[in-house]
C-alpha cells in the first residue's frame, strides 16, 4: 500500500481523514465548553455533567474492545464510512434528545461508533504511511483538534448561545454527511490487511494482539499519557468561569487562540518528530508539559490575557505530545495486527478518559460562591501520570523501522 499512493492521493487521504477526524473530536470536545451552559440548562451539578463526558468515553472502550474482534476482517473504506454514517446519526440524537437522561444514553451511543472510528483512522495511518513520514502524516490528522478548537468549538458555543445547547449536534451531524459524501469520492481501498486464512473464532487476533507484550507496554503508555490530560480537560472551562473569573462569552476565545497556535505547531512537531526522533521529541515536549499542567490547575483569579497565555501553552504542548506519541503507538503495532492493536488501543484511551473523568469529577466540587474547588489534586495527579509515561517510553520496540530513521 505504501508504494501505491502518489504523492497528491496521499495529501487527499491525510485530508480527507483529518476531515472525519475534526468531526469526531469536535463531538467530543464541544462537551467540555458548553459545561456551564448544559449544568443551567439542564440543572446538573459537576458530578452529573462528569458522568455525561464519561457516558462517551466508557461506551467508546467498550465499542473499541469489540471492534478489535472484526476490523482487521474488512477493508479498510466500507467500514470507516458505515461507522462515520451511524456516529453521524447518533449525534443528530443528542441535538434532538428531550432532557439529562436521554442526552446520557445518546452520548453513550455516539461514544460506540466514535470508539471504533477513532481506532481506524490511525490504522489506516499505519497502513498507508510509510514509517519515515508517519509522524508527519499524524501532525496532518492532529490538525483536525487544531481546526476544531479555532473554528469548530467558537462556531458551535456561537450556536449554543444562540440557538440553544442542540444546535452544535445538529450542526455536527450535517457536517458528518458532507464529509461522508467526500470520503466515498476520495478514500482508496485498503484491503492488503486481509489474509484468506480464516481465524479460528472472532477474538482469536485479540488474543494474539494481548500476548504481545510489546503491544501492552504500548497499552500503558497510551494510558498514561491520555490520563494526564483528561482528569484537567474536562473542567477546564467550568475552573475558568467558576473561579479564574472568565466570563462565559470570553470563552470561545480561549479555543480561538489555543487553536489557532496548535495549528501552527502540530505539522511542525510531527516534521520534528521524524527528523530528530519520534522517541526524543515526545520527551522533550511531554517535560515542558508539566508546567501548563501545573499552572493551569493553580492559578487564581487572573485577567483574560493571562489565562490566554497559560491555556495556549496548554493546548500547544499537552496536545503536541500526542502527535510523536500516536506514531510511536502506531508502530508498536505488529504490521498485520495493526487494526485490532489500534482498536484495542482505543479501548484503553476511552476506557482512560472514562475513569480520569470520573475521578476528576469527585475530586471536583462547586461550592456556593459557584467557585471550583479540588482542581489542584487533580493537577498533582495528571503530572504524576506525565512523568510516569516519560519514563515508560524508551520501553516500546517500534516495527517496520528502517535502521536509518531516528527512533
Amino acid at each position: 500500500m505504501h508504494s501505491q499512493l502518489s504523492s497528491s492521493r496521499e495529501k487527499y487521504l491525510l485530508l480527507t481523514l483529518a476531515g472525519i477526524q475534526f468531526v469526531h473530536i469536535l463531538d467530543f470536545m464541544i462537551m467540555m465548553p458548553l459545561g456551564p451552559i448544559l449544568m443551567e440548562a439542564l440543572g446538573i451539578d459537576t458530578h452529573q455533567f462528569g458522568l455525561l463526558v464519561a457516558s462517551y468515553s466508557f461506551s467508546a472502550a467498550v465499542s473499541g474492545l469489540l471492534g478489535a474482534t472484526f476490523v482487521d476482517r474488512f477493508e479498510r473504506k466500507r467500514l470507516l464510512l458505515i461507522v462515520f454514517a451511524l456516529f453521524g446519526l447518533a449525534t443528530l440524537a443528542c441535538g434532538v434528545a428531550p432532557g439529562y437522561a436521554t442526552l446520557l444514553v445518546a452520548r453513550g451511543v455516539a461514544g460506540a461508533f466514535g470508539g471504533v472510528m477513532g481506532a481506524l483512522i490511525q490504522t489506516i495511518v499505519g497502513d498507508a504511511i510509510p514509517f519515515a513520514r508517519r509522524a508527519r502524516a499524524s501532525g496532518v490528522i492532529a490538525t483536525a483538534f487544531s481546526v476544531s478548537t479555532v473554528a469548530g468549538v467558537p462556531l458551535s458555543l456561537w450556536l449554543a448561545n444562540h440557538f440553544q445547547w442542540r444546535a452544535p449536534f445538529i450542526f455536527i451531524a450535517l457536517l458528518s454527511l458532507l464529509i461522508i459524501v467526500a470520503g466515498f469520492l476520495i478514500l482508496p481501498e485498503i484491503n492488503q490487511h486481509l489474509s484468506k486464512e480464516k481465524r479460528a473464532h472472532p477474538f482469536s487476533a485479540m488474543f494474539e494482539v494481548l500476548r504481545d507484550t510489546n503491544h501492552l507496554k504500548a497499552l500503558i503508555y497510551s494510558s498514561l499519557i491520555i490520563f494526564s490530560g483528561f482528569t484537567i480537560i474536562p473542567f477546564i472551562t467550568v475552573y475558568a468561569v467558576g473561579t479564574v473569573g472568565i466570563a462565559a462569552q470570553d470563552i470561545p476565545m480561549v479555543y480561538l487562540f489555543g487553536g489557532a497556535a496548535t495549528l501552527f505547531t502540530a505539522r511542525r512537531i510531527g516534521h520534528w518528530a521524524d527528523r530528530r526522533g519520534k522517541v526524543e521529541v515526545y520527551r522533550l515536549i511531554a517535560l515542558a508539559a508539566l508546567l501548563p499542567l501545573l499552572v493551569v490547575t493553580h492559578i487564581g483569579p487572573v485577567p483574560l490575557w493571562g489565562w490566554l497565555i497559560c491555556t495556549t501553552a496548554f493546548f500547544i504542548l499537552v496536545s503536541g505530545r500526542m502527535i510523536p506519541a500516536m506514531a510511536i503507538i502506531t508502530s508498536a503495532a505488529q504490521p498485520r495486527l495493526r487494526g485490532t492493536f489500534m482498536s484495542i488501543n482505543g479501548t484503553v484511551q476511552s476506557l482512560t478518559m472514562g475513569l480520569a473523568t470520573t475521578l476528576a469529577g469527585f475530586i471536583v466540587t462547586q461550592n456556593d460562591a459557584g467557585q471550583i474547588d479540588g482542581y489542584r489534586g487533580v493537577g498533582y495527579v495528571a503530572v504524576t501520570a506525565n512523568i510516569l509515561a516519560i519514563l515508560f517510553v524508551s520501553r516500546i520496540v517500534m516495527h517496520d523501522r528502517p535502521a536509518t530513521v531516528p527512533k
